[in-house]
């Protein structure tokens, strides 16, 4: 079982090639998760990194101990996590801390507490327990468990 907050980073496609290669989406915009020597999670396996190199918007990845293709087809599907790196660079959030903040409006008026964040191609989404999606783009401030957003008139009237 996976330890308590640690962060998913990737996901394990298919196995490439004869020598333990997997294909990862990763779901971490910080590269250095999957430089050789990182530890990773896959459930309560520990993975160390490798090698890994970028294939289009994927990585190609090896493991320590995953050295053939039935090795790595056995970890197909698995969900990647590692543990939190400390603090965001400056002007950047770190989703686990959205998630369950409560979120307000410049006025102070409470829209709801943060689910999830969706990828979205134009701006990530912050998707509220109470229904509506708020594009990342609108956050004003973000800490303490609080995420103050300027909305557009009528963004939540849709």
């Amino acid at each position: 079982m996976d330890a308590p907050g640690r962060l998913e980073v990737g996901r394990i496609g298919r196995a490439h090639g004869l020598r333990g290669e997997v294909y990862v989406t990763p779901v971490s915009n910080v590269r250095e998760r999957f430089a050789p020597g990182s530890v990773l999670w896959a459930g309560d396996r520990e993975l160390v990194v490798t090698a890994s190199r970028s294939q289009q918007q994927r990585l190609l990845v090896r493991f320590v101990g995953v050295d053939d293709r039935d090795a790595a087809e056995a970890l197909r599907n698995r969900v990647l996590v590692a543990d939190p790196l400390g603090a965001a660079p400056e002007g950047e959030l770190w989703v686990h801390e959205l998630i369950g903040s409560e979120v307000r409006d410049r006025a102070g008026a409470v829209l709801g507490r943060v689910v999830s964040v969706e990828a979205n191609p134009a701006h990530d989404l912050l998707v509220l327990d109470a229904g509506p999606l708020v594009p990342m783009v609108f956050v004003v401030s973000a800490g303490d468990g609080v995420v103050v957003v300027e909305l557009p008139d009528g963004l939540l009237d849709l």
